[in-house]
């Protein structure tokens, strides 16, 4: 290992799991290849006469050692968080940490919506035989509970709301948990938002879903950047990272995917879902200062891109101004989809699974880029990362940022 401290605060572990594929193997050959897997919705509470399009996580593959007793009434939540975790958990040898030394971040709020309304549905003629167990699932506290249980960690552990920064802000808190000495070891969980239709129809309504224009072609509704977007296509997803420094790391004997290098977050004062061009460059100028690198260092950006029509515009001025426009830029929702509270997680994980590939994944569906002069990835390229930039935000005037450096 080269350029590095013994101070550095990495990523020792990782685990994932999109619509398409399940773990980091898989998903890595998923993202250099771009294959997805949209097309009209079908699980249960998702449609109302309706045919919203996304991407649907077909089956969860779980450990042989996972009992029955677990998994039985697990929410689709709660199996994504624990395949995530049991991954990164095991790449990361954390068995021999102390569990009072292991803490959890699950990043995301009220991302169990679809459950909680079948259940209401189920029981609202009857509300007195509601499954006792309702009082406690319907909490966010319940993934961490579930996680904690099964993984045994007795360190720190909570939920962190950011809308579709959740996933990276779970990152941030957990640098500080490990900065500040609170643990040694801390586990950032994007936990998958599980919506429903209620949620499904707003954001439609609200603009910021895409709409019924690519019904026929579901494969082509998902294009960030390009010209002929016009709004976020839903995708399942959950991802976990394991940080701490790497002392910590080296005792094991664990080899770090990267360091992360700078971060910052910044609000907008806003609590409306349209971004700030202002926030955004805040975000990067910070994480950049913090990380000691001038732009020009950068060479690779996976940026938030969802699909917004305003929101990428104002994203690609945003990197425009603050010098960054050289960099190869690609986009993982165009594949993925957009996980929401599990966005901002999954794509720091196709940042280092590139970064250990020495590949960049291509732009599904940018056949017309909103501004051509950037250095858009349109096929497989062959590319050794060595200081990435990382974006993600939220609705409620939420930026955030991550700088990423090879070891």
């Amino acid at each position: 290992m080269k350029n590095y401290d013994p101070a550095d605060i990495v990523i020792t572990g990782a685990g994932i799991i999109t619509a398409a594929a399940q773990g980091k193997a898989a998903v890595t050959d998923t993202l250099l290849n771009a294959r997805s897997a949209f097309a009209v919705m079908q699980r249960p509470g998702r449609q109302h006469n309706t045919a919203f399009l996304g991407a649907e996580i077909p089956e969860i593959i779980y450990p042989a050692h996972f009992s029955k007793k677990l998994l039985r009434g697990i929410t689709l939540t709660g199996g994504a968080a624990l395949v995530a975790v049991e991954e990164a958990w095991q790449e990361a040898r954390l068995s021999g940490v102390p569990p009072h030394r292991i803490g959890l971040i699950t990043g995301g709020s009220n991302f169990q919506q679809r459950e909680l309304m079948q259940i209401i549905d189920a029981y609202r003629e009857k509300p007195v035989f509601i499954r006792p167990a309702y009082g406690i699932s319907f909490m966010d506290t319940d993934v961490c509970g579930l996680c904690t249980e099964v993984f045994n960690i007795r360190g720190m552990s909570y939920s962190a709301g950011g809308a579709s920064a959740s996933g990276q802000l779970a990152v941030l808190q957990a640098i500080q948990a490990v900065q500040s000495g609170q643990v040694d070891v801390c586990i950032a969980l994007g936990a998958l938002m599980d919506l429903s239709f209620w949620e499904l129809q707003s954001l439609r309504t609200l603009g910021a879903m895409g709409s019924s224009k690519y019904a026929d072609d579901p494969a082509a509704a998902c294009r960030p950047f390009d010209r002929n977007r016009d709004g976020f296509i839903y995708g399942e997803c959950s991802g976990a990272i394991v940080i701490e420094r790497m002392t910590t790391a080296a005792e094991r004997q664990v080899q770090p995917y990267a360091a992360i290098s700078g971060w910052a977050m910044a609000m907008d004062g806003n609590r409306n879902p349209n971004p700030s061009y202002d926030g955004e460059c805040a975000v990067i100028r910070q994480a950049l200062e913090k990380a000691g690198i001038h732009p020009k260092d950068i060479d690779y950006i996976n940026p938030h891109g969802s699909g917004s029509l305003v929101g990428d515009e104002t994203e690609l001025q945003a990197l425009q101004d603050c010098g960054l426009a050289h960099a190869f830029i690609n986009t993982t929702k165009s594949i993925t989809g957009h996980g929401l509270t599990a966005a901002g997680m999954v794509e720091v994980i196709a940042v280092i699974l590139q970064m250990k590939a020495g590949m960049l994944h291509p732009c599904r569906n940018l056949e017309d880029p909103a501004d051509p002069s950037f250095n858009w990835v349109r096929g497989t390229l062959q590319h050794q990362i060595r200081h990435a930039l990382s974006l993600s935000f939220g609705f409620g005037g939420i930026n955030t940022a991550l700088c990423l450096r090879r070891l």
